[in-house]
């Protein structure tokens, strides 16, 4: 799981930023052939129809309809602290999903897996008991690896919220913002604008990890080297600035991938090594994305990737509209989540939802723009690269419409 809110629980200390009406036409907009003969037009491309009723959300366990093809909703909504929050906002987005989608033929069977492993794996047992025919959730790693065994053996595809790549798999997908496509689309970009130099001083952590690997796997693809990388521990930035000082001097490019609480520190060090960083493009990630760190004028020019913010301020003036308070950022991966299976179903009933339908390589269109998963159950995402300047963000480079943009 992850959210741009520094105080929810994440897998990788990760975040994110978006709306499209999620009717059959609009969700479907990318998806084979067959449907784009049925989706011709752009109508239903605008906002939802206005005035809905506020939902009455059911009990645990209850259908959100009374008929439709069954699909389980499995979050630690009895979990502690901030994970029951996020938990609650995901399945009032779930709801929203079966009211605004046109003539959804789906019901919800929502379960409570408490946010462990075990309470994961029975959740999803008994949601397949009754008739499941795909699972969204659960949040954590741990808990969609339990239900996406139980998944497995049932041969019922999954689609959950994580971030942790590792528990993806065939019938195991991810829909969550991951940060490996962070790194690809803004280091891309950084190199179509002539920057071919990189160093990266990393953090020292499980999301670390995952972001150096993607970082030394594109650079090279992109055309460019890494010249330097240094690795710090929370808080011990000066030894790994002034390791990467001499690097610093051939580079170009800068990759700093840590919260937004952290760059700061991290350009002082450096500045206090005897690094100028005049000339050069600073790159982050989607944590980044923070309006704490556009104010600080030592990162204005830098650049990192995100969905178009415009898609979530729509989704979360419908969401206040509807409950009253603010979504959590992922509140828009369960309403991706639900339009996406009922429009499997809608267009090709309730055996539609297969391992090859949610693969569909042309994708669908979302609240946060273009998504697609591969076969090893993760997702690529269509993400915009903005760049910050005097306290805001504004988009150099838009996020493509379609996967053949890419």
């Amino acid at each position: 799981m992850s959210d741009r809110n520094p105080s929810a629980p994440t897998d990788l200390a990760r975040p994110p930023r978006h709306a499209l009406r999620a009717t059959r036409r609009g969700f479907l907009a990318l998806a084979g052939s067959a449907t784009l003969a049925a989706c011709s037009g752009g109508s239903d491309l605008g906002p939802p129809q206005a005035g809905l009723p506020a939902p009455q959300m059911p009990p645990e366990g209850a259908p959100v309809a009374a008929n439709g093809t069954p699909i389980a909703l499995i979050l630690p909504l009895g979990a502690s602290g901030n994970a029951a929050a996020v938990a609650q906002a995901l399945r009032n987005s779930a709801e929203m999903a079966l009211t605004e989608f046109s003539g959804a033929r789906i019901r919800l069977i929502v379960k409570d897996d408490g946010g462990t492993g075990p309470g994961a794996q029975a959740a999803a047992g008994q949601a397949l008991d009754e008739g499941a025919r795909a699972i969204i959730g659960p949040l954590f790693a741990h808990s969609v690896a339990a239900a996406g065994q139980v998944a497995r053996q049932r041969n019922v595809p999954l689609v959950g919220f994580s971030t942790d790549t590792n528990v993806a798999t065939q019938g195991v997908y991810l829909l969550s913002f991951l940060p490996q496509t962070d790194v690809e689309r803004a280091v891309r970009y950084a190199a179509s604008t002539g920057h071919r130099s990189f160093v990266g001083l990393v953090p020292d952590n499980a999301y670390g990890s995952v972001v150096e690997a993607a970082f030394r796997e594109t650079v090279p693809q992109a055309g460019g080297r890494v010249v330097g990388l240094e690795r710090y521990a929370a808080g011990q930035y000066a030894e790994a600035a002034r390791r990467v000082a001499g690097s610093l001097v051939q580079a170009d490019a800068v990759f700093l991938p840590d919260a937004a609480d952290a760059v700061p520190q991290v350009l002082q060090a450096m500045t206090a090594a005897g690094v100028n960083l005049n000339g050069k493009q600073l790159i982050g990630t989607g944590l980044w994305d923070s309006p704490t760190l556009f104010a600080n004028p030592a990162v204005n020019g830098g650049i990192f990737a995100a969905p178009d913010p415009a898609g979530f301020r729509a989704f979360a003036a419908r969401y206040r509209a509807r409950f009253g308070r603010e979504p959590v950022r992922t509140a828009t991966l369960s309403h991706d989540a639900v339009s996406l299976m009922a429009a499997l179903v809608n267009s090709f009933g309730e055996a539609g939802i297969t391992d090859a339908a949610i693969q569909n390589p042309s994708g669908f269109s979302g609240v946060d723009g273009i998504f697609r998963f591969r076969a090893d159950g993760t997702n690529q995402r269509g993400l915009a690269v903005m760049q910050i300047s005097g306290g805001t963000t504004s988009i150099v480079s838009p996020a493509p419409r379609s996967f053949a943009q890419g």
